[in-house]
């Protein structure tokens, strides 16, 4: 007698949909038997966690500005992965889209010319899919791995931004803190509010959500990546080569991080500093599998997923937990949701054996 996975003929679509709501239920069960763990009360720390964020006007303004790059991230991720396209380097493409966007804020010999903020979107994205091409190359001409490439250039994108800022850019005027001078007004998106932080970035994340929606669901191309990942086979005897949904998807996923990194330096922050992403092209993975790939599923897993960020600041500084608390969110939350699909589509069968 032993047990067998099996693959299900026909994977269960109520239970693709449901598959989120049920991982982030067992997610706030584990949560709770962990808080409880260390002392807290599980209801109180979770309603600081979940609801305390949002009771206030600048708690929803900090929730949709951690929203946006996930969400941003996230719609480009999901083009690639919708092909088998592994991109798990968002978070090194994010840092140099920041950086080449600093570097044309900092110095353009015009600082207060109105194409500024063009050309730092321009340099943001190119940055992004600039580093991104370098494994969409490797992959479809020598075959290597690109979810290995992706990951180790992110380290790479990181040390030279520890470079700069620690090194030729950082602020002569900055007590020697590792980070850049101020960009110039002309260089930052405006606030919607000068007392909050919410700004014009959020219109650059609807475009995207409606770009990926009208590319995968209402363009052919869309289609053809979509059965590049599902059925590789008959999309090579289509006609498809598999090296274009490669450059597609690696380049989708790089402009949207390098758009998101230039946001990030251009809006909340104002300058370069090595902590200009908290995580969010790690994150963003997450995000697009939440939402099962979809563009308005992606919506709601960036909401929630910038809620386990802000609530994680918060009971850091309410209760003082520790700040690896929302990574410990997120590794629960993808295993739970790694586990769901897992059982949408393998079943477990006991096997008697034969006497």
């Amino acid at each position: 007698m032993h047990f067998r996975i099996e693959q299900r003929p026909e994977p269960s679509a109520p239970m693709r949909i449901a598959a989120p709501v049920l991982a982030t239920a067992l997610t706030v069960i584990v949560g709770s038997i962990f808080f409880a763990s260390l002392g807290h009360d599980p209801l109180a720390t979770l309603y600081a966690f979940f609801v305390e964020p949002l009771s206030s006007m600048n708690g929803l303004s900090e929730w949709l500005l951690k929203a946006s790059p996930l969400i941003l991230i996230a719609c480009g991720l999901a083009v690639g992965f919708r092909a088998n396209v592994w991109n798990i380097g968002a978070e090194g493409q994010f840092t140099m889209g920041a950086i080449a966007a600093s570097g044309v804020g900092l110095f353009w010999p015009n600082p207060e010319s109105v194409l500024l903020l063009p050309l730092m979107f321009v340099a943001g994205m190119g940055a992004g899919m600039a580093w991104a091409a370098i494994p969409a190359f490797l992959r479809a001409r020598m075959n290597t791995n690109e979810i290995l490439v992706t990951l180790m250039m992110t380290y790479i994108a990181t040390l030279f931004l520890s470079y700069l800022v620690h090194g030729p850019w950082r602020d002569p005027a900055g007590f020697n803190y590792p980070q850049t001078a101020m960009l110039p007004t002309a260089a930052l998106l405006q606030s919607f509010d000068p007392a909050y932080r919410l700004n014009s970035s959020i219109f650059i994340t609807v475009i995207a959500v409606i770009a990926m929606w009208l590319f995968t669901d209402r363009s052919f191309l869309g289609y053809k990546m979509s059965v590049s990942g599902a059925a590789p086979l008959a999309a090579r005897y289509a006609g498809f080569r598999e090296s274009a949904a490669v450059w597609i998807g690696l380049l989708a996923g790089g402009a949207a991080a390098g758009i998101a990194g230039m946001a990030e330096a251009a809006g909340p922050l104002g300058q370069l500093s090595p902590q200009i992403s908290p995580g969010y092209g790690f994150a963003a993975i997450i995000v697009a599998f939440i939402g099962r790939l979809n563009a308005f599923g992606i919506v709601l897993g960036g909401l929630l997923m910038s809620l386990l960020f802000l609530g994680g600041e918060g009971v850091q500084m309410t209760l003082g937990l520790p700040s690896a608390l929302t990574r410990i969110f997120q590794g629960i939350l993808l295993f739970f949701l790694l586990a769901a699909d897992f059982f949408i589509f393998y079943r477990i069968r006991l096997v008697r054996e034969k006497a």
